[in-house]
């Protein structure tokens, strides 16, 4: 918190964060602003609210320290990973919002999407920038539901693959020193994407689908054609790297494609499961020749971005939020982003446990859990608890004449 309190002005919104992401990284159930602010022994939530909505302060300078930081101690030369999450919502208010496909639920819901850039070294892992996804025909034409949700005049409508690009560049631009970039399938059938990242030298290893063609020696075939051509001897048993139940073993298969167009290498890198016989495809692109093995290491790590969300939202919150407008989702995620960079950066700072046999090492939850007994704990008042019990009360009921207010007179 010291390293960003530049970025408040005054030192009352300055100790308002300070208090959001210690709440972030304590022991609380549901990390909203009323439980945050409980937690932080404050009289009522407004300040809390007020740092999300209306405090001056610039959450894209926070993203950039928060960027830094995990470089600095993570150390540079990691790969970057583009993944969308979303975030089941009830009502239409929220940014963003609409009924569409999120894994999060599996299914079509009410949700936001938010397209997030990871980044992934031997150290570890964490969430390094964030752009929330407007959908076109429901949000950038209705001029009336954006300004209710606070959406600024710049926010026009970009792609989910369009919002990769812009984040990868501006990690780029930071001097985050990156050699591959990868991503699930969503962008890997961008082309501008790839194009993107062709145009920087970058070395991607995308996922695609089944049913995406490839040209190979100049015909068109899709991969799930040219993965039923794969002899035995064509795979190889290698270790796309580390899971929680040892090293994840798979069979792999490539082959170039688009051998037609000069100056780079690019592969169709297949992935088999040696149980159920799954597939999974990807394409692949480096500015100079690689080893299979390569590949294989890169594509092993996209898992990485799914751990941060799993962290991110089961740690600090990130998903807790009861926010609409667009300024207050950004500054949201980025303090639960801040938080789980903290959580990263002490989990990188462990000290090696490979000769002690009895003990896996510090995971994240339990590093969260120990400051949160040792250092963020509070002792508390009966008359705080009771206190703040009438408060949580008083406004659900308020909340609930307004409800059947709304209901009586449409």
């Amino acid at each position: 918190m010291h390293r960003i309190a530049h970025r408040f002005g005054r030192v009352e919104p300055r100790r308002t964060a300070t208090a959001y992401v210690r709440g972030l990284l304590a022991d609380i159930d549901r990390k909203n602003c009323w439980n945050l602010a409980e937690h932080a022994g404050l009289r009522g939530p407004q300040a809390l609210q007020r740092l999300l909505r209306t405090t001056r302060w610039d959450a894209e300078a926070v993203r950039d320290d928060l960027r830094a930081y995990a470089i600095e101690h993570l150390g540079n030369g990691g790969v970057p990973i583009v993944d969308e999450t979303g975030f089941v919502k009830k009502g239409t208010g929220s940014a963003g919002v609409q009924r569409q496909y999120t894994g999060t639920a599996g299914k079509i819901e009410n949700s936001q999407v938010g397209v997030f850039l990871a980044y992934a070294t031997s150290q570890g892992r964490t969430l390094i920038d964030r752009r929330l996804y407007l959908p076109e025909h429901t949000w950038m034409a209705d001029s009336a539901r954006r300004r209710k949700a606070e959406i600024p005049d710049h926010g026009a409508f970009a792609t989910k693959s369009t919002l990769a690009a812009q984040m990868i560049d501006a990690a780029l631009s930071a001097g985050v020193d990156a050699s591959w970039i990868t991503g699930d399938e969503v962008y890997g059938q961008a082309p501008h994407l790839r194009a993107f990242l062709e145009a920087h030298r970058l070395g991607y290893v995308l996922a695609i689908a089944a049913n995406r063609r490839v040209s190979i020696q100049g015909a068109q075939q899709t991969a799930a054609e040219v993965a039923a051509l794969a002899a035995d001897r064509h795979w190889h048993r290698y270790s796309a790297g580390a899971g929680a139940k040892g090293p994840r073993f798979y069979l792999w298969a490539w082959t170039r494609i688009d051998a037609d167009e000069p100056g780079a290498h690019r592969w169709l890198l297949i992935r088999r499961h040696p149980a159920t016989g799954e597939l999974a495809f990807h394409r692949c692109y480096a500015p100079a020749a690689m080893p299979l093995l390569k590949l294989v290491r890169v594509a092993g790590i996209r898992w990485a971005v799914e751990e941060s969300f799993q962290a991110a939202k089961g740690q600090v919150g990130l998903d807790h939020y009861q926010v609409r407008s667009w300024i207050g989702w950004y500054r949201h995620i980025t303090l639960a982003m801040l938080a789980l960079v903290v959580l990263a950066v002490l989990a990188a700072q462990q000290p090696s446990s490979d000769f002690d046999v009895e003990h896996i090492p510090l995971t994240m939850p339990e590093i969260r859990r120990l400051p949160a007994a040792l250092v963020l704990a509070r002792p508390r008042e009966i008359e705080e608890i009771l206190r703040w019990s009438q408060w949580r009360r008083c406004h659900q009921a308020i909340a609930r004449r307004c409800h059947c207010q709304r209901r009586s007179h449409p």
